[in-house]
Parts: structure tokens; sequence; C-alpha cells
């Protein structure tokens, strides 16, 4: 990630120029807010010695350290009944390969998991997550392409009951005819698994890619107003500069980044931590 080690470089033994530290850490995806935030503090420095290069990033870090949590909530199973995982966000963020890896990483940790194939506008993501599921040895509840995804979810549930699965990860679709069809459909989704449980489903992640910047900030604030979010999955944290979106969606919707995807291979995923990201700022 180190998003901000070029723009600590650029002011190494000279003085800030403080237009480029603005224009770096908006450019970096941290939010208009906290970009301001940073600079108020850096301008407190600057009443009584010049503003150096170490300054820019301790106050970046510790502006950010004070939006994040502290800890990362886990996924945890219910004692009696299936953990209901809806996962969600457009096409082209990784929102099926991050169901399956989501569903390996519970594997892993010795849940039992079942997937349901609820992505059924897109029929290559029907496939792609069979392939995903064979591979990870989970089995996989599908449905004929443009089949009801709300209906599919309610039966993958029936399902994940009979086999006592401790999960049940459900894949969505990522794009409807418009915005508002889609927006329709999860909230079809969500009332349908709330006939079997009310509480359901469990958690809602959203899966956004790092490299997206302002556009994820506006995909978390239209999920999260349609259906309620609780949390982010952040794909391609692997090295594109980007990584702010996480510090932006934190502080503009109060959501927090559970998992990151760095990568292509199934174990290239991992809960979010907070410590180690801000530590890879720089």
């Amino acid at each position: 990630m180190k998003f901000l080690r070029t723009l600590v470089e650029k002011f190494v033994g000279k003085p800030v120029d403080w237009d480029e530290v603005e224009e770096s850490l908006i450019r970096a995806d941290l939010g208009v807010p906290m970009a301001i935030r940073i600079i108020e503090e850096l301008h407190k420095i600057e009443t009584y010695r010049t503003v150096t290069a170490a300054d820019v990033s301790e106050i970046a870090r510790d502006e950010v350290l004070r939006v994040l949590p502290k800890t990362t909530k886990p996924l945890e199973a219910l004692p009696d009944r299936p953990g209901v995982v809806l996962v969600v966000g457009v096409n082209g963020t990784g929102k099926t390969t991050s169901t399956a890896k989501l569903a390996h990483y519970l594997k892993a940790r010795r849940h039992s998991v079942l997937l349901a194939a609820a992505d059924t506008f897109r029929a290559a993501a029907i496939e792609q997550l069979g392939i995903w599921a064979e591979r990870i040895g989970v089995e996989m509840i599908r449905g004929q392409y443009n089949a009801d995804p709300a209906a599919l979810c309610y039966e993958a549930y029936v399902a994940a009951q009979k086999r006592n699965a401790q999960f049940l990860i459900c894949d969505t679709a990522g794009r409807l005819h418009t915005k508002t069809n889609l927006m329709g459909e999860l909230t079809k989704v969500r009332r349908s698994l709330a006939k079997h449980d009310e509480t359901a489903p469990h958690e809602t992640l959203l899966v956004v890619d790092a490299t997206t910047g302002s556009n994820a900030v506006a995909q978390a604030r239209e999920f999260h107003q349609a259906i309620g979010l609780t949390g982010l999955v952040v794909t391609k944290l692997d090295g594109s500069g980007k990584g702010g979106i996480v510090v932006a969606i934190q502080e503009e919707l109060g959501i927090p980044t559970r998992f990151i995807g760095t990568g292509e291979k199934l174990n290239d995923f991992a809960p979010f931590d907070p410590r180690e990201f801000v530590a890879e700022m720089v």
C-alpha cells in the first residue's frame, strides 16, 4: 500500500508544500474531511517550528488511528442456527471470488459452510462460484440462470439447517437493469431470509475495489442506505498505492473494513488489522 511514502519522500530535507500535501492526501482516497484535519494538525505545529516530512507521516497515522476501530469484529458462528452472510457489491469488484475466499477462510478454521449462488442474473457467476466450491470442498446451492435470487436464498437456508451448516454465504447479483432494481432485489433477499430467522442476514458485507477510490465510497453509501451494511471486504490492497477508502468509508458511514483481499490466490485474504494497515501506510 505505502500510499503516503511518496508524499513523505518529496519533503525530506526541504519545506512542506501545503498545496501538494493536501492534494496528495486527497489523491490517496483518505477523503476530504480527513485530509483537512491532517492539514489543520500540521498547521498547529507550524506555529512554533518548521513542519517536516516526519511530521506529515506521524500526524497522518495518528488521525487515521483515531478513526479506525481498535479491533476487527470476527465472524462468529451462532449456537443453534446458520449464521447468514450476504455478500453484495457491483460487478467487477471481486465479489464472487471474495465469497469463495471467505468460505475457504471459514472452512480452514473448522467451520462448516454452505454457499448459495444467488447471482442468478450473471450465468458466469454461478459457474465461477461452482468451480470455487468444488476446489474448496464445500457444498453449493444453485438455481437456473435468471431464477429468483430471494427464493434461492430461502431454499439455501433450509438446506443449511438440514446440513447443520454453521455459515450460509450468499453471493448476490452485482448488476440488474437499474440500481433501483438491484437494491429492490437485495431487499427481497433479506426479507426471504428473515422468514426463517428475523435476525438474518447476520452479516451484510460489501465488496469494494480499493483502486476505484471515491467511487467505492459512493457504492458503500448506496448499499448502506438500501440494505444496511455490517462491514466491507476491500479487494486489490496489493500495492495499488491506494487504500485510503478504508478510512474514508469508516469516517463518513461508520462501516468498518472486516476483511481484505491482496491477490488472486485463495489464501490472499485475511481479517483487517487496523494497526498493521496504518503501519503499512508509509
